[in-house]
């Protein structure tokens, strides 16, 4: 006689059947609730490390697109070109050479054609750097200060006495022709600013010195005591140090901290006019706030 095969259930009695359904069922939730249930964090990030991890972001991005980015050319006036801008432009190492030869004989270019006529450059490479060049308030509006401009009287055998412009006193700078109360104080105040002038070339960017002027200026001083000069050390400065430098804002000194990470160090002038922003006008007189 055959036999009825006994199904797992049928060993047991309603109750615990019931029993064992309740328990799967338990189970079942149990397992649920575990892959839906959030996990939490004991570790809570804090506003500052949320802004360097966008720092960071932003950092990465710009690794990865190093390659890929391409020299820009912002307005600079030519007077101040670098080696370095100068090739990427597509100078040659002799145009260069009687660019700096003219510029050491304290002498400006004033125009497109004028730096031409130094340095020899073709139309065709003029008609694009040209573009470009920013000079000087005073050269574009020469005329003005003509007009207003009362040549200085010769005088005979005259002996000047030079004197070191970081010792200057008001009343040494009014004895100059064109320079009364309010411009001697801007001067003084500029000096103040960065503790002391580096280079006679500072005078051009002083707002109210016409051409004039600052050639009267060279002739009875010049730059002698820089011992008050405070340098920045510009591989090794923090933001907050960047930031507080005269020549530098936040925007300009989180670019040198990018760059610096990017390139591990800044090696000298030339550097800095990859980092963007810099301004490429002044340079040559910033770099000799700076050490590398």
């Amino acid at each position: 006689m055959k036999k009825e095969p006994i199904y797992f259930f049928q060993k047991f009695n309603s109750s615990q059947r019931l029993g064992l359904l309740a328990l799967f069922v338990v189970i079942i939730v149990l397992q649920v609730g575990y892959f839906l249930m959030p996990t939490s964090s004991t570790h809570e990030t804090t506003k500052d490390e949320i802004k360097w991890m966008a720092f960071q972001k932003e950092l990465d991005a710009l690794k990865q697109h190093k390659d890929d980015d391409k020299f820009k050319i912002y307005p600079f006036n030519p007077n101040f070109i670098t080696d370095y801008k100068g090739y990427k432009l597509g100078m040659t190492t002799q145009e260069l050479d009687k660019l700096f030869a003219f510029r050491k004989q304290n002498k400006y270019v004033n125009s497109a054609k004028e730096f031409q006529e130094v340095t020899g450059v073709s139309d065709s490479l003029l008609k694009i750097m040209s573009v470009n060049f920013k000079f000087p308030d005073w050269v574009n509006k020469k005329k003005e200060y003509a007009s207003s401009y009362t040549p200085f009287p010769k005088k005979a055998k005259e002996i000047i006495v030079v004197k070191d412009i970081n010792h200057a006193t008001a009343e040494d700078l009014i004895k100059i022709r064109g320079i009364g109360e309010a411009i001697s104080q801007r001067i003084l105040n500029e000096r103040e600013k960065y503790g002391g002038f580096v280079t006679m070339d500072q005078m051009q960017f002083i707002w109210g010195l016409s051409p004039e002027v600052v050639s009267s200026l060279n002739q009875y001083f010049k730059v002698v005591d820089v011992s008050n000069i405070k340098k920045i050390n510009i591989n090794k400065a923090s933001l907050k140090e960047l930031s507080a430098f005269p020549f530098f804002n936040y925007t300009l000194a989180r670019e040198i901290l990018i760059f610096r990470s990017m390139n591990t160090r800044i090696k000298d002038a030339e550097d800095l006019t990859k980092i963007k922003g810099f301004s490429v006008e002044k340079i040559n007189i910033i770099a000799l706030y700076l050490e590398f």
